[in-house]
């Protein structure tokens, strides 16, 4: 499992620009906290590679799976707890739930730094919570 500011990223699929090349259909990690985004582990070498030549070339886009041989989906994305094809209410809610066990755990072992991490991650998985139930309200789907 991946983790950034201690929750688990999503496995998914996207675009990276590479000074002037677009990398299109690359094996991602995303955070939904802090939204930072890294290539995947299993195909950064690959990544890294690609982005060389394609740029050495001049080439302004390129599809990542025309050129790498990935492993298939399950396979990378088999440690990932959420993935980008689910709710992504359902995906904060999960993260949610994992950030109060861990806060339990922080609890339970007097870390007050810990404690204060999972809070601050709380505040904004909740924020983003309550803005994906307004949306979901506000189109009628409740």
């Amino acid at each position: 499992m991946s983790f950034c500011c201690g929750a688990s990223m999503i496995g998914t699929q996207g675009t990276l620009k590479h000074i002037r090349t677009q990398i299109h259909n690359v094996p991602l990690l995303f955070c939904p906290v802090c939204h930072r985004v890294e290539v995947h582990h299993l195909v950064e070498s690959e990544y890294e590679i690609l982005a060389e030549y394609a740029h050495g070339d001049g080439a302004s886009e390129v599809d990542f799976q025309e050129y790498v041989d990935t492993r298939s989906q399950a396979e990378l994305y088999e440690n990932c707890v959420n993935h980008d094809n689910e709710d992504p209410l359902e995906v904060v809610r999960s993260q949610i739930d994992m950030s109060l066990d861990l806060l339990m755990v922080a609890k339970t072992w007097n870390d007050a730094e810990w404690e204060e991490q999972l809070k601050k991650r709380l505040n904004i998985l909740s924020r983003r919570r309550n803005k994906l139930k307004n949306k979901k309200t506000s189109r009628g789907l409740t």
